[in-house]
């Protein structure tokens, strides 16, 4: 399936991207040239070192040392980038290389009251420094010490995170709203020795109190030193039995002119994220301050052209990479744009109410919302007042064409980005590009750097230009994680990342790929379903069911075939608007157009309707607890779900529990019933009854 053109650049804006900036730099110091993007990305994978190497000179990062040798190994795996350059992470949010007006704000936040907040650059370096020097002489926070925050999306979280990574400490967050058990199975892992915590958060109008949370954590975590308040008042933390503090009250120290950042090593440990933890303990994976930093700077000054002149405004929290990676912008000298609360409270427009308010040019959203905004009838773009607006990304799933539809005619014509990657890789592995066409459905291109090939059912070649393919990395880049925490032989991040094919990264996701350098995001290939020999890809039937106005979720995965020992058939779990029920004129259409846009192999055995399906706490569907619980297993970790109570809805749905042999002639007299009624053309009446 290849999409058509949504979006061609224009030509004065490709001129003066830094994209084109950067291949004429390259251009000029290596005397070669390119004549499209993907020449372009091959240079940038098949001499990776020179690439890299190119990158750190133009994009002029604050780094000591020696840069050679660039990388030590060709193995994926074990390789080493820049084992002799120093950095700090910090210093380069603060201080970026474009140069920004220290008078200009850094940070903005809004909340649901609607007050908003204002910290400009010299405030944000202050600030930053006397926190940083308080929790060194107070509260002795050193290089390596592993910190933990339960933190909303405001400017006091980002002043924490910079403070402590800048000394060196290693950071872990999460959002407020995360279970007390899904937080210890993060935390706990980790023994960290002290806990920035917000006390409430918003919700829909509401002020939820965390105290009695906190104080669970604080009493299963013995490793815990010190608890700093990221409120004006700790109150209520005096009781933990732990020192407690704010960060007003470590901020009352002057930094003074001779304050530094240390320089640390390239591969310091910056940040530990968290998988989702549906298939057991979550992973606890270590990333790099330079890697990291040398990866952002990439995606968002090359693949956004992000620079001083822009407003980032995305929808994320502190729970998920994106927080990271939006912290990360800084260093392109972009501001930052928070909304501490829920995006459709007080009003259903929020986010867009904010974004013409702040003069946004960038959006960072998922398709979740945009669906919700569709749904919702919600037009933000005949109020004007979004000319600033020149993109908007999404992430977290994949992007439906109707998404494209709805923000053409409803938001504005722009640049509407498809961006994928991941926790793992704190970065991705598609996203846009300012100077190329974006086709409905695809991501504009593959990431500079990473060597990106999908692997075909054999797992051993490349699939056909826009075939669908395991997505593997082929060659070094300088974010893959440094290991697993507590992971010292490596096996558990060996399994994880490099079990299936030897020497190159394997995602976990299906991918087309298009030989004008676009691609297309098929689905996590662990939600893969075997039917009778078949590989089927989830996203496949995604692609359908997005034409059906009465679904809002669904989800294909596998059951166990009770009338073929040995064999499964496929599942179609839907949720429905509400007052919508799933009648047997609705079955019979969904069948229908998969079987003609796809193929009879991807015909759903059973259909059934649920009231909802499990979601993670980043918003993301779980495959793996939805199978367990279609095929009557215990599901893993349920305090990674954030709605455990579907399961059993899911579990003990009579459709499940219906042969297949007895599907088989109810669905053949349904479907000769329902094509005589076409035939005939009166399908509604003839399809309508049960």
């Amino acid at each position: 399936m290849k999409g058509d053109v949504y979006f061609v650049p224009e030509p004065h804006v490709i001129a003066g991207s830094q994209m084109t900036q950067f291949q004429r730099f390259c251009e000029g110091q290596t005397g070669l040239s390119w004549p499209d993007y993907p020449s372009f990305h091959r240079f940038s994978v098949n001499e990776f070192r020179r690439f890299w190497t190119l990158f750190a000179a133009w994009s002029d990062l604050r780094v000591a040392g020696n840069m050679q040798p660039v990388c030590e190994g060709d193995d994926c795996e074990t390789a080493v980038f820049f084992p002799h350059l120093e950095l700090n992470y910090t210093a380069n949010l603060l201080f970026p290389s474009l140069e920004v007006d220290p008078q200009t704000p850094a940070l903005i936040s809004w909340d649901e009251t609607g007050e908003r907040q204002e910290m400009s650059w010299a405030a944000l370096r202050d600030r930053v420094a006397r926190v940083a020097k308080g929790l060194q002489q107070q509260l002795g926070v050193k290089a390596g010490d592993r910190v933990v925050a339960v933190g909303r999306q405001n400017p006091e979280t980002i002043v924490a995170a910079l403070a402590a990574t800048g000394l060196g400490a290693v950071w872990s967050s999460v959002a407020p709203d995360l279970g007390t058990a899904a937080v210890l199975s993060r935390f706990e892992q980790l023994s960290p020795s002290l806990l920035f915590a917000h006390q409430h958060y918003p919700y829909q109008g509401q002020s939820i109190s965390l105290d009695g949370h906190l104080q669970t954590l604080v009493h299963n975590l013995p490793s815990l030193q010190y608890i700093v308040s990221l409120e004006p008042q700790p109150d209520g933390l005096e009781t933990s039995g732990l020192p407690c503090t704010t960060l007003d009250e470590l901020s009352n120290i002057n930094a003074g002119d001779d304050w530094t950042w240390p320089l640390l090593p390239f591969n310091h440990p910056l940040f530990i994220l968290f998988s989702s933890g549906t298939t057991g303990p979550p992973k606890c994976i270590v990333h790099g301050a330079g890697g990291t930093l040398l990866q952002h700077l990439k995606e968002h000054r090359l693949h956004t052209d992000l620079t001083p002149r822009d407003r980032l405004l995305f929808q994320t929290s502190c729970g998920w990479m994106m927080w990271n990676w939006t912290l990360s912008a800084l260093a392109s000298g972009t501001a930052l744009v928070m909304y501490d609360g829920s995006p459709t409270y007080p009003q259903a427009d929020m986010i867009w109410t904010i974004a013409r308010r702040e003069r946004i040019t960038v959006l960072g959203t998922s398709p979740a919302y945009l669906q919700y905004c569709r749904d919702a009838g919600l037009a933000p773009g005949q109020q004007g007042q979004l000319e600033a607006l020149r993109a908007i990304l999404s992430t977290g799933s994949m992007l439906m064409e109707s998404h494209y539809d709805w923000v053409r005619e409803h938001v504005k014509p722009l640049s509407l980005q498809s961006i994928s990657g991941g926790t793992d890789i704190i970065g991705c592995f598609v996203l846009g590009n300012p100077n190329m066409p974006i086709y409905r459905g695809e991501s504009p291109c593959i990431a500079l750097g990473m060597d990106v090939h999908a692997f075909d059912a054999d797992r051993r070649a490349d699939a056909a230009w826009e075939q669908m393919g395991e997505l593997i990395c082929a060659t070094p880049f300088p974010s893959r994680p440094l290991a697993f925490f507590n992971d010292a032989e490596g096996k558990r991040f060996h399994d994880a990342y490099f079990s299936q094919h030897a020497r190159v990264w394997t995602h976990g996701d299906f991918i087309a790929l298009y030989e004008r350098g676009s691609a297309r995001m098929l689905g996590r290939s662990d939600g893969v379903l075997n039917i009778r020999g078949i590989r089927i890809g989830p996203a496949e039937i995604d692609h359908v069911l997005q034409d059906f106005p009465e679904i809002t979720r669904a989800m294909a995965v596998e059951q166990r075939d009770a009338d073929a020992p040995g064999g499964t058939r496929m599942v179609l779990l839907v949720v429905l608007k509400h007052g919508v029920s799933l009648e047997r004129q609705l079955i019979w259409q969904i069948k229908k157009q998969v079987k003609q846009r796809i193929s009879a192999a991807h015909v759903p055995a059973v259909i059934a309707q649920v009231t909802d399906l499990p979601l993670t706490f980043s918003g993301k569907l779980s495959t793996r607890a939805t199978r367990d619980a279609v095929n009557g297993n215990a599901v893993v970790n349920t305090s990674a779900i954030q709605n455990p109570e579907c399961l059993n809805d899911i579990r003990n749905h009579p459709a499940l529990r219906v042969s297949s042999s007895a599907l088989t002639a109810r669905h053949a007299a349904t479907n000769a019933h329902c094509d005589e009624a076409e035939k005939a053309g009166n399908r509604q009446n003839a399809c309508s009854g049960q």
